[in-house]
């Protein structure tokens, strides 16, 4: 796996695989402002439209490369938990988690890259698809009720750049 860190020249790869969706917003303030809101996953809930929040487990209490969380999301009147472990993590710039389902299968991957700017920062949130072709086809839409995956994350990564401006300027 190789990640492009801000400022390294490099895209956002993953094991060679660029993100499915990438959005991007700027933010006058200092990027470690961003950092706080976008790695508190237990609050992530109050930025996302599918994500409900979670909890740390395992002993972590914040973001680590390495640190587990439970996520819960819903959709409707479905509800569902997955697994989520930190796979990179460089305070105030970078910070990467792979998804898996309650079954532990590899559904997706996150990344939030903060970059600094002349005026504050430009807070990029990248999806990766990387579940096989049973997650993409079949359980993923049995068990979230989104059959356009894709299409749903952009609107999704779009409304949680909203959120994280909205969360700002109170």
């Amino acid at each position: 796996m190789r990640n492009r860190l801000p400022g390294s020249g490099r895209r956002a790869t993953v094991d060679g695989v660029e993100p499915s969706i990438s959005r991007s917003a700027e933010f006058a303030v200092d990027p470690e402002v961003v950092w706080a809101i976008v790695t508190d996953l237990p609050n992530m809930g109050e930025l996302s439209p599918e994500n409900v929040g979670g909890r740390w487990i395992g002993g972590a209490s914040g973001p680590t490369v390495g640190a587990r969380f439970r996520g819960v999301n819903r959709n409707g009147e479905r509800e569902w938990w997955t697994r989520v472990r930190v796979v990179a993590c460089e305070p105030g710039r970078w910070f990467m988690f792979d998804v898996r389902s309650a079954f532990g299968m590899r559904v997706s991957r996150w990344a939030y890259e903060i970059t600094p700017t002349e005026d504050g920062c430009r807070l990029t949130e990248h999806w990766y698809r990387v579940g096989n072709w049973f997650v993409r086809r079949y359980l993923g839409p049995l068990v979230t009720g989104q059959p356009d995956r894709p299409g749903f994350n952009a609107l999704s990564i779009e409304h949680t750049l909203d959120q994280v401006a909205r969360r700002l300027a109170a």
